[in-house]
């Protein structure tokens, strides 16, 4: 039943490169995850995720016009503070700051490319199940206060 609600995920790919796009669609279609959208242009998302209503999210962090962490920020703002929305990022920018600030901003896991599929699936599947037992959850306590909280908030 995990998986088979797993694979019902809908999952939303904010990439500015329509190759990487084309990338992440195609593994996660051979993988059995067919509610896929994807853009290459950052100022859809939020009209994406209020349409779509991802399950996750996998986002490049280095895009024109409107970056990730401005992405993230806005998502924050948007969404629901009692939800496990999971953001994956996946970017070019391996250093140690913009791991550091997309997490800060909501991201709950972080890939550099060139990254591993298998890698990189194992850690989609993962948050995906944590949404589906988040979701889960919710539907046994719904008045229960599931907000995420920041164990972090003295960090910068």
């Amino acid at each position: 039943m995990m998986e088979n609600q797993v694979l019902a995920s809908r999952i939303l790919i904010i990439d500015d490169q329509p190759a990487n796009l084309r990338l992440l669609e195609d593994m996660f279609l051979a993988e059995g995850l067919t509610h896929v959208v994807g853009t290459t242009d950052a100022r859809t998302a939020l009209d994406l995720f209020t349409a779509f209503d991802p399950d996750l999210i996998v986002l490049d962090l280095m895009m024109p016009d409107l970056d990730g962490y401005a992405v993230l920020e806005r998502l924050k703002r948007r969404g629901d503070p009692y939800d496990f929305r999971p953001v994956l990022v996946i970017t070019a920018d391996a250093t140690a700051d913009a791991r550091r600030r997309a997490l800060s901003l909501g991201a709950k896991d972080f890939l550099t490319k060139p990254f591993d599929t298998l890698e990189a699936m194992l850690r989609v599947w993962n948050l995906l199940e944590t949404r589906v037992l988040y979701k889960r959850l919710q539907a046994l306590a719904p008045q229960a206060e599931l907000a995420p909280q920041s164990y972090c908030s003295r960090l910068p």
